[in-house]
């Protein structure tokens, strides 16, 4: 039986994760959240993979606040790059295999088509930079790793995301204004989570680089219309479409996953 160990299990992908744990039996799990494994203590972190002799680490924690992270960095570079840094040196000494989850935030979305797991990332804020930092820290160190980046995760069933927030608006009855200065690919945490499960199941050693998303590219005001008709809610609220990105923080305008 595989023993894996999932990271930042409080978190949306951490918590589908779990919700999909009961269909993998062969499969021995230890769900931690911050508070049962805060990543940026390098001991703590050490101490708990001798003691549970992981064969995987889904590294599920990640500081994602993109605007928080511009006006505060060193939250961002203490999770996604020391924090990523401790798990690595954990990994080696134990010789377990890391799956790491990554973002089209590596990008600076100046492409016209899609990026491919080769491109060459060119961060423009804070989030990205750190999480191409974290990428490069696995690859200098690790030779049995997998780094999946993902775009624009969402969970039905645990918040806070993009879906869930345009649900409960639209049945407040409000005016929901939504940008169109952005393209990725929405990916529910559901099939991402069974995409790494199946991966770990299948024995795979096809380590690297790879993207996975739910494969629709489309802008966020797409995204937003499509959440609303699929929950018959387009007639009840008035969608109106942006044409800025009125973030704090840079945001790559094409992030597509191929």
């Amino acid at each position: 039986m595989k023993r894996v160990l999932v990271t930042g299990a409080g978190g949306q992908l951490g918590k589908s994760i779990q919700d999909l744990a009961p269909g993998y039996p062969d499969l021995n799990f230890l769900f931690l959240d911050k508070s049962g494994l805060d990543i940026t203590r390098a001991d703590e972190v050490m101490e708990r993979f001798q003691e549970y002799g992981p064969d995987y680490c889904i590294n599920c924690a990640a500081y994602t606040q993109v605007d928080q992270a511009e006006r505060n960095p060193e939250p961002a570079y203490a999770v996604n790059v020391k924090g990523v840094e401790n798990l690595v040196l954990a990994c080696k000494e134990t010789r377990t295999v890391l799956i790491h989850i990554s973002t089209d935030y590596v990008f600076d979305g100046s492409k016209k088509e899609g990026y491919h797991p080769g491109d060459q990332p060119n961060p423009i804020n804070v989030y990205g930079e750190t999480k191409w930092l974290g990428e490069q820290a696995i690859q200098h160190e690790l030779h049995r790793y997998f780094i999946i980046r993902t775009s624009w995760l969402y969970s039905k069933k645990h918040p806070p995301n993009f879906y869930l927030t345009i649900l409960e608006k639209a049945k407040r009855g409000e005016r929901l204004v939504v940008t169109d200065a952005q393209t990725g690919c929405p990916t529910d945490a559901v099939n991402l989570g069974s995409h790494i499960l199946e991966l770990i199941g299948s024995g795979s050693a096809d380590y690297g680089i790879s993207h996975f998303t739910d494969g629709k590219a489309m802008s966020w005001f797409e995204f937003a219309r499509d959440i609303l008709g699929s929950n018959r809610l387009s007639e009840k609220v008035y969608l109106v479409k942006d044409n800025k990105n009125r973030s704090f923080a840079r945001r790559p305008r094409n992030s597509v996953l191929l």
